[in-house]
């Protein structure tokens, strides 16, 4: 595994003043709440030389963590070289019963056992963005773990149905008559009460959960806490420049998936999405990326330099520069080489979906008479995507630009109709 350099120390002091920290910190943000809070919170913190105890959840319901999971993981490390305690929480506890956020169903619950298999992945996967002498990893089965049932239920008491209800997904749900599980009702009392357990100072956290956040605040001032501010970050579209990046949408890039695909793939978002990826992903600083859209903007910058340096930047973070550099090699051998015919056909092809079957594709665009004979040149190894070998026959492409090529001779270029 890829483990970034450790941190420079003392750049607490090149951020010294509240002031310069807020400037920092607002980068890429959708909402503090508040910004007063903060500050104020900022100016004590410096005048006492006390960190901040900063808060992120993360339940661990899948293996994997992509691109859209990192912008809350970079927010992190801009408080760490700030010179605050990060405190990345892994929810083994609530993992068990799924966070509903979004969800028009209920969700179905994981075992212990697949919790924990999950959120060892997690540890390994968020070193290499966070520093891991400054990360400090917990898991909220160690207070809940210990909670008597009438300690449970004793948090019920904090809610009353009717705010619960003020919930969107929540109100969705009930007006629609599908069902909402009692411990769906909990969850959101449990993110609040982690933060009670943690004494947070700020907790981050996607624009999807607003309310769970904002739990957290509520739940403070009733057991008597200070509450804590909550930042909220935009939440990252996938490869098709239009969902939330997303396994299931097959529009995501995974930090653990190969060197090839990681590159690939963000070579192909389009020009407008490359500067929120650049805004909430890369290391560049504030002046860095205030010049790149200068440039962008009065043409001293091709967009696609810009789009090579971010892809070569983000799979060196995640795989080194040796396999990003020959990444980037092999990408480019596709694409400027004469493997490619100059004359490539260019195909407008219609996304009826989100995501395409890849046989289908083929099919619709005339390089296989039938999704039968796609599927078994897939199966042979005689399908390529950008360069890379086909995944599988199941593969599904989110809505982009590719250059397709089938057998030894069959090129196409396909785009977005």
């Amino acid at each position: 595994m890829v483990r970034r350099p450790a941190m420079t120390t003392g750049l607490l002091k090149v951020f010294d003043d509240p002031k310069k920290q807020l400037e920092v910190i607002r980068r890429g943000v959708s909402e503090i709440i508040s910004e007063e809070e903060l500050l104020d919170k900022l100016a004590r913190s410096h005048k006492k030389n006390r960190p901040l105890r900063i808060k992120a959840g993360f339940d661990p319901t899948a293996p994997d963590i992509h691109l859209g999971h990192t912008v809350l993981i970079e927010k992190m490390r801009h408080f760490q070289e700030l010179g605050h305690e990060v405190i990345f929480l892994i929810g083994d506890y609530t993992g068990m019963i799924g966070d509903p956020t979004g969800k028009n169903e209920q969700r179905k619950p994981l075992s212990k056992e697949e919790v924990d298999a999950n959120a060892a992945t997690y540890k390994e996967q968020i070193f290499k963005i966070l520093d891991p002498a400054r990360t400090k990893i917990v898991f909220n089965s160690e207070w809940f773990s210990k909670m008597s049932a009438q300690e449970v239920a004793s948090l019920g008491t904090l809610l009353t149905v009717a705010r619960m209800l003020e919930r969107d997904d929540f109100k969705k749900r009930f007006e629609a008559h599908n069902d909402i599980s009692l411990l769906e009702f909990y969850y959101p009392l449990f993110q609040g009460y982690d933060s009670v357990a943690l004494k947070a100072d700020i907790e981050l956290g996607g624009t999807d959960q607003r309310f769970n956040l904002l739990m957290g605040r509520t739940l403070q001032r009733k057991y008597g806490k200070a509450e804590q501010v909550v930042i909220m970050m935009p939440l990252l579209e996938g490869l098709d420049g239009v969902n939330k990046m997303s396994k299931s949408l097959g529009n995501y890039v995974g930090i653990n998936e190969p060197a090839t695909e990681i590159y690939g793939k963000l070579m192909s978002i389009s020009d407008e999405l490359m500067m929120k990826y650049y805004t909430l992903l890369s290391h560049k600083d504030i002046d860095e990326l205030a010049a790149l859209r200068e440039g962008l903007a009065n043409g001293t910058v091709h967009p696609k330099k810009a789009k090579e340096d971010l892809a070569f930047e983000i799979t060196e973070r995640c795989h080194g520069a040796f396999s990003a550099q020959k990444a980037k090699e092999g990408f480019n051998l596709i694409f400027t080489s004469k493997e490619i015919p100059d004359d490539i056909a260019t195909y407008s092809y219609e996304w009826a979906e989100p995501t395409v079957w890849l046989p289908k594709i083929l099919k619709d665009t005339g390089l296989c008479e039938s999704t039968g004979q796609a599927i078994r040149l897939i199966n042979q190894g005689g399908v390529k995507i950008d360069g890379r070998k086909a995944d599988g026959q199941d593969e599904k492409l989110p809505a982009g630009e590719y250059v397709l090529k089938v057998g030894k001779r069959k090129f196409m270029r396909i785009k977005p109709l």
